[in-house]
């Protein structure tokens, strides 16, 4: 058995493709209202961190598994907010 086998539980199905252009697209928007503005390396590094302890990460393809958006992007802006509840990334 393999190891995503064994945590299949951990894992939740990806949104739609559909619904994962429109998170993309709302946080896009967001992001471009806030002046485009991106977090500090430090922090960056520090959110990707969190996601990678993070049990709906797809690692594969480096994606949120609750709301599909690109982490090497998503986590790149200051407007971005994690998904889960609680949220893992600091405010």
């Amino acid at each position: 058995m393999s190891t995503k086998d064994e945590n299949e539980h951990l894992y939740h199905k990806e949104p739609s493709f559909v619904q994962m252009v429109r998170n993309f697209a709302k946080a896009t928007a967001t992001h471009v209202a806030n002046g485009m503005k991106n977090v500090s390396l430090e922090i960056y590094a520090d959110r990707l961190s969190s996601c990678d302890d993070c049990p709906h990460l797809n690692k594969e393809k480096k994606r949120c598994g609750l709301c599909g958006c690109m982490l090497e992007h998503k986590a790149k802006w200051e407007s971005s907010e994690c998904p889960d509840k609680p949220s893992r990334w600091k405010k």
